[in-house]
C-alpha cells in the first residue's frame, strides 16, 4: 500500500469550507472512504455539507450524532453518500454492528471522528484533519473562523489523484 504526500489548504471560513467540499465530490466515487478528524467546531459537518451538495444528494447533510449514521441517495446517476460519526463509538465491534462495509461500494462514506475506528474498513481511504486557530480561548463552534484543511490520501486509491489541484483552486 502506498501513502501520498499530504496536501495542505487554508479556508478562510464557513462558506470557504463548504466550497471546498463541493470540489473535493469532484474527486469522489463510489467506494471512497473519507476519514474527518478535527476538534468540535473545526468544520467537519460544514464539510461533509459541501460533499453532499457536490455529489447532489437528497436531503440536508445535518450532523448525525445521535443516530450515528445518514444515508443520502443520489439524485442522478452518481454515488450516494453515508454520513457517519463516530464520536459515540468507543470500539470496532460499534462500528462493525453499523454493517459499513455492507454499502461501502456503493457510496462515498464519509466518517467524522473516525480516527482509529474505521481504517479497516477499506485499504485505500482519504483522512481529512480541519484545524481551527484557538487562540487561547474557547471557540464557539458557529463563530466563523478560517481553518486549515490537511488531506492525506492512503493507498493506491489515491497515489495518481491530483489533491494538489483542490489546494490551488482554494
Amino acid at each position: 500500500m502506498t501513502a501520498q504526500t499530504g496536501v495542505s489548504v487554508q479556508l478562510g471560513d464557513a462558506e470557504a469550507t463548504t466550497a471546498f467540499g463541493r470540489r473535493l465530490a469532484a474527486f469522489l466515487r463510489a467506494g471512497d472512504l473519507v476519514i474527518l478528524t478535527g476538534d468540535l467546531g473545526a468544520g467537519k459537518t460544514t464539510l461533509t455539507q459541501g460533499i453532499g451538495d457536490g455529489l447532489g444528494v437528497r436531503g440536508r447533510v445535518a450532523s448525525p450524532t445521535f443516530i450515528i449514521a445518514r444515508e443520502h441517495q443520489p439524485i442522478g446517476d452518481g454515488p450516494g453518500l453515508i454520513h457517519v460519526d463516530a464520536y459515540r463509538l468507543t470500539s470496532i465491534a460499534e462500528v462493525d454492528a453499523l454493517d459499513l462495509d455492507s454499502s461501502l461500494e456503493e457510496a462515498v462514506t464519509v466518517v467524522e471522528w473516525g480516527a482509529g475506528l474505521v481504517e479497516g474498513l477499506a485499504q485505500d481511504r482519504l483522512e481529512i484533519d480541519l484545524v481551527r486557530p484557538r487562540g487561547g480561548r474557547a471557540v464557539d463552534a458557529n463563530e466563523d473562523q478560517p481553518r486549515r484543511v490537511e488531506l492525506r490520501g492512503i493507498g493506491d486509491r489515491w497515489a495518481g489523484a491530483a489533491l494538489h489541484e483542490l489546494a490551488e483552486r482554494a
